[in-house]
């Protein structure tokens, strides 16, 4: 059974949610769950944020009724559209969730699914992203 993983990252690489599903998932279903897993982000000093301001996505998010249900939790959805030509500029926000992967895939254990279980797999897909934050976190002191 293949496995699929879900990732949404803040504008400093930073992983905020992860969801593991199987392979045949489409992106778009992931989308709700992976906003109401991330959690609360800062705001300015005094007026700290609940969600994210705006989300950049990719063609494979490209629904309108998802647009919809994003902008209703109060999320500038800034989606690529799927009859659009590349190059729409959103590749500059893309790469950092593409680092992030590749950064995932640098973990022998998540480059290749050792595990049969996907509870472990899973267990080992969230320790790397905490490792991945704690890197981040010692690089800047």
């Amino acid at each position: 059974m293949g496995s699929k993983h879900h990732l949404i990252t803040d504008g400093h690489d930073t992983p905020l949610a992860v969801i593991l599903t199987d392979g045949n998932r489409n992106d778009v279903t992931q989308l709700l769950p992976l906003l109401d897993a991330a959690p609360p982000v800062r705001g300015q000093v005094g007026r700290p944020l609940r969600r994210a301001v705006r989300l950049f996505a990719d063609r494979g998010y490209d629904h309108d009724s998802y647009r919809k249900r994003v902008r209703a939790r109060g999320i500038l959805p800034v989606i690529a559209r799927r009859s659009t030509g590349h190059g729409s500029g959103l590749g500059v926000y893309r790469w950092v969730v593409e680092r992030t992967f590749a950064w995932l895939h640098g973990f022998r254990r998540l480059r290749v699914r050792w595990e049969r279980r996907a509870d472990m797999h899973e267990a080992f897909l969230k320790l790397a992203c905490c490792l991945i934050t704690h890197r981040q976190l010692t690089s800047l002191c």
